[in-house]
């Protein structure tokens, strides 16, 4: 028996190998995006599966005006002292329950969601629904196809191999599966617009 799966960093080198082989994910700068897991209370199938968070306003902002006031995410720093942009959270087991294909294709819609700037904002589509334009299962479509370039692009199998396991699975191989874990930071009120408005006066 091992001394564990570390499912984060697994995820993370699958992450960047996708990103290196697939020309339409190669703006994302994975140096910019936290990887993390957070179990679900349950292993039922319903709910979420993976999200990414963003950590900037649009068009990579630091603050934006909502409700009257001026609000900011806190920092998120590595141990570099650069920050993250980005967290990218998978919840477990109800990921790693998923069929294998259907793995892939969560990872690959997560990823799609990041900013063609990188810049810690999301992807904006036309339309009221900006995260996935008028339809998800249109945007998952047209993603799907990124899957099978994948697995025909000589990715080493190692790489995913992991996936092929449910949790279970992958508990009793490894003895435990475990990883990084972060927490999504909340929006911090800087200030009332008004009391900006006052300070320009």
């Amino acid at each position: 028996m091992t001394n564990g799966f570390d499912f984060t960093a697994a995820i993370r080198r699958l992450c960047a190998d996708m990103i290196a082989r697939l020309r339409p994910l190669s703006h994302i700068d994975l140096t910019k995006v936290a990887i993390s897991f957070r179990q679900t209370r349950t292993a039922s199938r319903h709910g979420l599966y993976a999200s990414v968070t963003p950590l900037r306003f649009p068009g990579g902002a630091i603050e934006a005006e909502r409700r009257g006031w001026r609000w900011r995410y806190p920092r998120l720093v590595r141990p570099d002292g650069r920050e993250w942009l980005y967290i990218l959270s998978f919840y477990l087991p109800r990921f790693l329950d998923l069929p294998f294909r259907e793995k892939l294709e969560t990872i690959v819609h997560e990823l799609w969601h990041i900013s063609p700037d990188c810049d810690g904002d999301l992807r904006r589509h036309q339309g009221r629904c900006y995260a996935h334009g008028h339809s998800q299962r249109s945007y998952d479509a047209q993603l799907k196809p990124l899957i099978d370039d994948y697995l025909q692009s000589a990715a080493p199998a190692d790489l995913y191999a992991f996936l092929h396991d449910d949790f279970a699975a992958l508990v009793k191989r490894h003895g435990r599966v475990f990883g990084q874990r972060f927490r999504v930071p909340k929006l911090q009120a800087v200030e009332p617009t008004a009391a900006v408005h006052r300070t320009a006066e």
